[in-house]
C-alpha cells in the first residue's frame, strides 16, 4: 500500500485482509495509517517515510517479525506493538525482550487497539515537541523544586523528566520505551505503598489481555536502567506474590512529591 504525507501508524502483517481492514478503520477515525504485507516492503517503506508507531505481526511469510524488530531497533526509535495469534508466554517474552513495547493478541477489538495506539501516539508527540523546544534553546530553569517543573528525582544524579519522557543520568538523557516510562512513572508517583500486579494491569496497560510475564519483563528492563545492581534492586522492590513497591526512603531526600 502506497500513501503520501506523514504516517502515524504502519501495520506490517502478511494477512492483507486484516492489515487493510485495520488500516481502513484507523484512517476513518483520523489516525493516518498505512500497511505492508512483507518484511522487504516494510524495510522499503521505513526508508522512505517517517512513521510514529508500528503494528508488527510475528509471522511474515518466510521471514520473522522478531527479525524485523531487531533490525528496526538498530535504526529507528518508535513504539512497536506486536500483533499476533501466537499466545505462548515464550513468544510474548521474546517480543518484549527484543524491543517490543506491547503485545496484542489476535483476534483483537479494533476500537480497543485504536485507543491504545492513540494514547501512545499522544505521549510520543508530546515528547517530540518537548525535544524540539529543548533543541531550539528553550531550556527549563533548574530550581530546588524540580518536581514542580516536571521532574521526579530518583537519586541526586538520576531523575525522570516527565516532559521529555526520559531518564536523565549524570546529565545524559536515556530513552524509555512507552510502557517503560508509564510503568516507572506510576511506581514513582505511588512510592511508599505496594502496587499490585492487577493495579498495574488496570492503570498502566489498561488491557485485560496483557499477560503477567509482560509486567515482569518491563520491570526488569526498568531496573536495568535505574538500579545500581538490577539483580539486587534497591529502588523497585518486589513484594512477593503481590506486586512491587518503591520505598520513599530509597529515593533521594530532595525528591518532594
Amino acid at each position: 500500500m502506497e500513501t503520501s504525507g506523514q504516517i502515524k501508524v504502519l501495520m506490517i502483517d502478511d494477512d492483507e485482509l486484516i492489515a487493510r481492514s485495520t488500516s481502513d478503520y484507523f484512517n476513518i477515525l483520523g489516525v493516518k495509517t498505512a500497511y505492508v504485507t512483507s518484511y522487504d516492503a516494510a524495510v522499503d517503506f521505513l526508508d522512505r517515510h517517517e512513521v510514529s508507531l508500528l503494528l508488527l505481526d510475528i509471522n511474515l511469510g518466510d521471514r520473522s517479525g522478531f527479525e524485523l524488530c531487531r533490525m528496526i531497533r538498530e535504526k529507528y526509535d518508535m513504539p512497536i506493538f506486536f500483533i499476533s495469534a501466537r499466545t505462548s508466554d515464550d513468544d510474548v517474552l521474546i517480543a518484549l525482550n527484543i524491543g517490543g513495547d506491547d503485545y496484542v493478541k489476535k483476534p483483537y477489538t479494533l476500537n480497543v487497539l485504536l485507543a491504545k495506539v492513540k494514547a501512545v501516539l499522544d505521549r510520543y508527540e508530546k515528547a517530540r515537541q518537548a525535544a524540539r523546544s529543548a533543541a531550539s534553546g528553550i531550556a527549563e530553569e533548574k530550581t530546588d523544586a524540580d518536581a514542580v517543573n516536571g521532574k521526579i528525582i530518583i537519586r541526586e544524579d538520576l531523575y525522570l523528566d516527565k516532559a521529555m519522557h526520559k531518564l536523565v543520568d549524570h546529565g545524559k538523557q536515556e530513552e524509555l520505551r512507552a510502557m517503560e516510562y508509564k510503568l516507572l512513572l506510576y511506581l514513582l508517583e505511588n512510592a511508599g505503598r505496594v502496587v499490585t500486579r492487577d493495579e498495574l494491569l488496570d492503570n498502566v496497560w489498561c488491557d485485560e489481555n496483557t499477560c503477567d510475564g509482560t509486567i515482569t519483563v518491563h520491570v526488569r528492563h526498568v531496573r536495568e536502567k535505574i538500579e545500581a545492581d538490577p539483580k539486587n534492586p534497591g529502588i523497585i522492590k518486589t513484594a512477593y506474590g503481590v506486586g512491587y513497591v518503591v520505598e520513599k526512603s530509597a529515593l533521594w531526600s530532595g525528591a518532594g512529591k
